[in-house]
């Protein structure tokens, strides 16, 4: 299925394929890559996505659900990018690990902004990541691989100190945070589903977006989340400073050569020290506190120097803050401060002159709702099923 707008025709060398078309990241790169001047073509496997109804979309593509039919993905992504003539193409969300597989694969005559699928896959490792930034120097907390119950066995005894969660995951859905040693019998690591048992750190969690090319920082932000969807996802972000975060980025980003977007999650400690906990590489919400076009896309793809984040209120979905936020405020018994710090947020979702979008939430939202019905799962379950990546036995 193909969507298309009414927008001017694209001039040489502009064409960008923006994929994930579901995230509101993706409708936010979008938007800065349209006002930018580029000519901006969104893909997905949804129907009916967000990024879909914005008018900085040129067109929108209708793809294969990658985690279900990778050969027919690829297959499909490399016949659209040479029937839009694309340049280059940027992921936004885990469908950048079956991109890199079909880059690898096939002779795909545009370039790609992400790491090769070796390296994309070493850092979305929970432990080969720890043991990755280990080596570049840096201090990280305690983390052992766990492959079977002998591995689980062993780290019992410690239950209390430790954090439990599979090495590929995301939502924070399976997490197990200092559980009793009895509530480990719930989990059953193996070779093709590991585990990871990380020391539990105190602090304050925050989370880095990062652009970088051939290993250097083009955009960086750093942000908290002051709500969850569940024990996961944020939904109202507080952008912050940390030097230390900052130089932590820095060195994985140089270390590794890195080009394409990434983020990490931190944990502050007491005094000031900032340990990696995990890495995802591809975009997330601190992307939503850049809103210059033309010094985003310089950086990001032109000769641009870095670009700093130009937005300083808090970001959040409104909607996402209904369904998630509010209940969360009722449970706590935190309903004015819930009211306070809405009112605080802007909704990430506005754009001047884009106001479909916002709209196009509702049935974006019926969509994953009727998948989360269908397949018993929750929604935020839904809304990543069809494009999960979940290890290297699909590299």
């Amino acid at each position: 299925m193909t969507i298309a707008n009414s927008l001017p025709m694209p001039g040489p060398d502009n064409t960008i394929l923006v994929t994930g078309a579901r995230a509101p990241v993706a409708l936010h790169l979008a938007r800065l890559l349209h006002g930018a001047g580029r000519w901006v073509i969104l893909a997905d496997s949804p129907a009916h996505p967000i990024a879909a109804a914005s008018s900085a979309c040129a067109r929108y593509h209708r793809l294969p659900p990658p985690r279900f039919e990778p050969a027919a993905y690829a297959e499909t992504v490399e016949a659209l990018v040479r029937a839009e003539g694309v340049d280059l193409v940027i992921p936004t969300c885990e469908e950048v690990f079956y991109l890199a597989l079909a880059w690898r694969e096939r002779a795909i005559p545009a370039r790609l902004f992400a790491p090769g699928i070796e390296l994309l896959a070493q850092v979305h490792d929970k432990h080969a990541f720890i043991r990755l930034a280990e080596s570049f120097g840096l201090a990280v907390p305690e983390t052992t691989l766990l492959q079977s119950a002998a591995d689980l066995d062993a780290v019992r005894g410690r239950s209390r100190e430790l954090v439990f969660k599979p090495v590929w995951s995301r939502f924070a859905s399976q997490v197990q945070l200092r559980p009793s040693p009895g509530a480990l019998d719930a989990i059953s690591p193996s070779p093709a589903a590991p585990w990871v048992a990380q020391r539990f750190v105190p602090g304050d969690e925050i989370s880095a977006y990062a652009v970088a090319r051939d290993g250097a920082l083009k955009a960086f932000s750093l942000y908290r989340s002051l709500y969850r969807a569940g024990k996961g996802a944020g939904i109202y972000f507080e952008p912050v400073e940390d030097a230390a975060a900052r130089h932590l980025v820095e060195r994985i980003v140089a270390a590794t050569g890195w080009s394409g977007q990434i983020s990490f999650d931190l944990m502050r400690e007491a005094d000031g020290r900032v340990l990696p906990l995990e890495c995802n590489p591809r975009a997330v919400s601190g992307l939503h506190f850049f809103r210059d076009p033309s010094r985003f896309a310089d950086a990001m793809l032109g000769d641009g120097a870095e670009v700093k984040p130009d937005v300083a209120a808090p970001q959040t979905v409104r909607l996402a803050m209904c369904i998630y936020g509010l209940p969360a405020a009722l449970r706590s018994g935190e309903l004015s401060r819930f009211r306070r710090t809405i009112r605080e947020a802007d909704d990430l979702l506005d754009w001047p002159d884009d106001p479909a979008p916002k709209k196009a939430q509702w049935r974006a939202l019926a969509e994953i709702a009727g998948t989360a019905w269908r397949e018993r799962i929750s929604l935020q379950a839904a809304s990543t099923r069809d494009m999960e990546w979940n290890g290297p036995l699909q590299t």
